[in-house]
């Protein structure tokens, strides 16, 4: 057997460091390129999972981890699919690479709710006019009824186009609802949406004594007066809705109005029963309370939001909404 020169020795040594360094720089690129790959996966909006055969997850997410109960119910070997999970609605997608499975789940939630109440807008629009002409005709004839009932039967007539009212009432959210807000801005003394008020508190049915105070100043607002008295009128409504769930046999609605640089600031306060789930206050065809549609509290928004203002649930222990209209 031949001996090794010491030049080969040394040749060999040499081969050995430079193959050292070559798998440190391989295994310095191959960390480099799995943080890079994390750090893109950790970018992404929706949960990511990357599972081997065995079930157990090679890579994932914080949003993944965030939904740590989902993963178990999710469909590997399934196409893309919508599912809806704990009052969540996810959009899942599925691939399959070699021997791991990618999935992701991206909340959909929203985009469906969107959809739905777009569906739930036409469909209830399309509702309303064909009732509108019907009850058209209805209003028109108890007001002629109205004029030749005998005296005794008069308080049920009253009744009868106090419904009426609230009929079209509905009828009007809903279509203004669905084709949207246009505001035809013009001075208005406030007096005369006062007095619209008290015509409007005239027409709305309820059982209780109760008491409606409205501000007394006089002041300009500039806005569109349907407009105005609708929202006023939903806030009053909801208000006298709320003291007649009340245990009390009277309750009293109070607004008050003061104003500041920018804003006519209104607050509504009533005697009536508390909130039950603030999170859907002012959500379209979603109703805190037995009777309504949804609708009132989220136009009246709307319609503030379109003057330049908000309508807003003041915190506290008293049950206050404010209105704020821009100057």
């Amino acid at each position: 057997m031949s001996s090794v020169t010491a030049d080969e020795l040394k040749a060999l040594i040499e081969q050995t460091y430079k193959v050292e360094e070559e798998y440190v720089a391989l295994r310095q690129s191959y960390g480099y390129l799995q943080d890079t790959i994390e750090q893109v996966v950790e970018f992404l909006p929706n949960a990511i999972w990357i599972i081997e055969q065995d079930g157990s997850i090679f890579l994932q997410n914080s949003k993944a981890k965030e939904l740590t109960d989902l993963l178990p119910t999710l469909h590997w070997e399934s196409d893309d699919y919508e599912m809806v999970h704990q009052g969540y609605s996810y959009l899942i997608k599925t691939s399959h690479y070699k021997d791991k499975y990618l999935l992701s789940a991206t909340d959909i939630t929203e985009q469906k709710r969107k959809e739905n109440l777009a569906s739930m807008g036409q469909m209830a629009a399309h509702l309303s006019h064909e009732i509108r002409n019907p009850i058209g005709s209805i209003s028109l004839l108890s007001s002629t009824l109205m004029k030749r009932v005998i005296p005794e039967n008069r308080a049920i007539v009253s009744e009868i186009q106090k419904s009426i009212y609230r009929i079209e009432r509905i009828i009007k959210a809903t279509l203004l609802f669905s084709k949207g807000i246009k505001v035809s801005s013009e001075p208005i003394y406030f007096k005369e949406i006062v007095g619209a008020l008290h015509r409007a508190i005239g027409y709305y049915s309820y059982a209780k004594e109760i008491q409606v105070t409205l501000p007394q100043q006089n002041f300009i607002v500039e806005g569109d007066f349907d407009l105005l008295c609708m929202m006023f009128d939903n806030l009053i409504f909801n208000a006298i809705d709320a003291i007649e769930l009340d245990d009390n046999e009277s309750g009293t609605v109070e607004m008050s109005y003061h104003y500041d640089d920018q804003y006519h600031i209104f607050r509504i306060y009533d005697s009536g029963v508390a909130i039950d789930d603030v999170s859907i206050l002012f959500e379209a065809f979603q109703s805190t309370k037995e009777k309504g549609n949804g609708l009132g509290l989220q136009l009246s928004k709307r319609i503030a939001q379109a003057h330049g203002g908000d309508v807003t649930l003041l915190k506290g222990r008293r049950k206050i909404f404010e209105v704020r209209l821009h100057k």
